[in-house]
């Protein structure tokens, strides 16, 4: 077994060498100056199981998993498993406009292509792994993240919306907490309102957690309406933190006490590695 790590999950691949004993393949790879991807798999992969880890995120990291994995296939792979840590265009789930493509859809038929098995942590939605035409799975960050939530004293976990309760339910047990969710209201066509419930968040350590914080609009809301309603301290979780535009400096703004995120995207924010929740698939 051979593990090689994409540019853009270099150390998800370091880790997850050091966990199952595998090596990390030889490889290189650079841009030409036209911005074009060039990588060559140095050792000998014939008749080996090899695992190709790569985030597909931004756009160019799609690009690279497809020449790793036809490097990979070209080289005489017995098997090869894709482990994508963050899946780019996941979210693009179905049509939601006439003339729109599936993009998720149409991301998996592309890395069926060289793959005998697919693995992907926290999906937008679960169904997108019936995209794929090969054995297609996922796997939750959810008690990496409750485990480092744990030793901050938290005293309740929320979801941003009724849709993830499930997420910090699981992660309530772990940290040994309550759970809730705060509750979203349309108010008109662009303005959304969002309250705790008429939770008692007076003095208690909050920690909201969600699968993707992208430009941080909804987490800031959320965050204000705590402190309004007395939370000492608010701290924002997810698996896939991709803080697009200003997303930091509102969070911050709102009077967030600490932004945590998973290495699924590699960030200043990445403090919870998300190798463990890979590895039991490998064993």
């Amino acid at each position: 077994m051979y593990i090689i790590g994409g540019t853009a999950s270099k150390t998800v691949a370091e880790d997850l060498s050091k966990m199952l004993g595998a090596p990390l393949a030889n490889t290189i790879s650079k841009r030409f100056p036209d911005d074009e991807f060039y990588v060559r798999v140095i050792d000998d992969l014939s008749g080996e199981h090899v695992i190709i880890i790569q985030t597909t995120y931004p756009d160019h990291n799609i690009v690279e998993l497809f020449l790793l994995q036809n490097a990979v296939d070209e080289a005489g792979a017995k098997e090869i498993s894709v482990v994508i840590p963050y899946f780019g265009y996941a979210r693009q789930d179905t049509k939601f406009e006439d003339g729109e493509p599936i993009s998720a859809k149409a991301m998996a038929n592309l890395i069926s292509l060289n793959a005998d098995r697919v693995i992907t942590v926290d999906p937008h939605k679960e169904h997108i792994l019936d995209f794929f035409s090969t054995s297609a799975v996922s796997c939750s960050a959810v008690p990496e993240l409750a485990k480092y939530l744990k030793e901050k004293n938290i005293d309740l976990v929320l979801a941003p919306d009724k849709g993830a309760l499930e997420r910090v339910k699981h992660a309530s047990k772990i940290i040994g907490c309550d759970f809730d969710y705060m509750e979203k209201t349309r108010i008109d066509g662009t303005t959304i309102e969002i309250k705790p419930k008429k939770l008692n968040a007076q003095n208690k350590n909050i920690a909201i957690i969600d699968d993707i914080i992208s430009t941080g609009g909804t987490m800031a809301k959320s965050i204000q309406e705590l402190k309004k309603h007395g939370a000492k301290n608010v701290f924002v979780a997810c698996t896939h933190g991709l803080f697009a535009g200003d997303a930091v400096k509102k969070l911050n703004s709102a009077g967030c006490n600490e932004i945590i995120s998973t290495d699924t995207v590699q960030g200043k924010f990445s403090k919870v590695k998300i190798a463990p929740c890979i590895a039991p698939f490998f064993k």
